[in-house]
């Protein structure tokens, strides 16, 4: 263990800190070739990415963290973070150069981590599980990275209780949706739902009401009355939600100047849960 290493952190049961400084150690299989890894898919595991991500992984107790792969250089300022971890978890620590041959790239952030995606339960049982008064995001087609870490992100500091997703849309556990999403999408609660009409059955068995985003809808945001069960229900940028979707649901708008009726659907999801999460008090 290198001096390095031990410097800046607590010395009762110490972390496994393990210095890397072959990037073809077996030992950081996982981190190799980061970007390749994105596109064939990581068999059921995560790639968390920066400081503040992997503390709030290590805030909800790094439970489903494997490893961790960190520079000498972040090493010192994120130890404190790293004390939370379970101590069967090993942290890898290499030279910035070392790190850089490991994931094929110029890692300027210095932190990864890879971990286990939590088994997810079907959108029936996530939604009979909420509380009387919920708010639940539903997502059709959702397929920018950037869009479905932002939704996320706002999902979580609104205190949305899950996000629900059609089939149609990207993995909310991609390394950039992750990052964008500051981890959020790591521990809001999320289930796939099949097709948008069969999520929005189950939406409706479970006693939600539900909203679908237009800037075409027949209400206007503030006259929707938040609380009791409720799901809004987000379409993906350009064509929005499928005119039959519209049809049959019931459909708000957020109003906007003049000549501009278009929001990125990340902003929307915010003004939305911003509005719907108040308790008036």
């Amino acid at each position: 263990m290198s001096s390095l290493a031990t410097a800046s952190l607590p010395a009762h049961e110490p972390l496994r800190l393990i210095p890397v400084s072959d990037p073809d150690d077996p030992r950081i299989a996982d981190y190799r070739d980061v970007r390749e890894r994105d596109l064939v898919g990581r068999r059921g595991l995560f790639m968390a990415e920066g400081e503040v991500v992997l503390r709030l992984l290590t805030a909800h107790g790094g439970r489903d963290l494997h490893s961790v792969l960190v520079s000498q250089a972040s090493l010192p300022r994120i130890a404190d973070a790293l004390d939370l971890l379970p101590r069967n978890v090993p942290v890898h620590v290499a030279g910035q150069a070392v790190m850089d041959a490991i994931v094929g790239f110029h890692i300027h952030r210095g932190i990864l981590a890879v971990g286990r995606a939590r088994p997810q339960v079907p959108a029936p049982e996530l939604l009979a599980s909420l509380p009387e008064r919920a708010l639940v995001v539903a997502l059709q087609g959702i397929t920018n990275h950037d869009n479905m870490g932002g939704i996320f992100r706002n999902a979580a500091a609104f205190g949305a209780d899950a996000v629900l997703l059609d089939a149609a849309c990207c993995d909310p556990l991609y390394r950039k949706a992750i990052r964008v999403s500051v981890g959020a999408s790591l521990i809001v609660p999320t289930a796939r739902a099949g097709t948008t009409t069969e999520m929005m059955e189950a939406i409706a068995a479970a006693g939600f009401d539900l909203v679908a985003l237009s800037p075409s809808g027949r209400e206007r945001l503030s006259d929707i009355v938040p609380g009791g069960r409720q799901a809004a229900l987000f379409g993906t940028e350009g064509p929005g939600l499928p005119p039959e979707v519209l049809a049959s649901t019931r459909t708000i708008s957020i109003p906007m100047a003049a000549g501009f009726d278009s929001l990125n659907v990340a902003t929307t999801s915010g003004i939305v849960l911003h509005h719907l999460s108040r308790t008036g008090g």
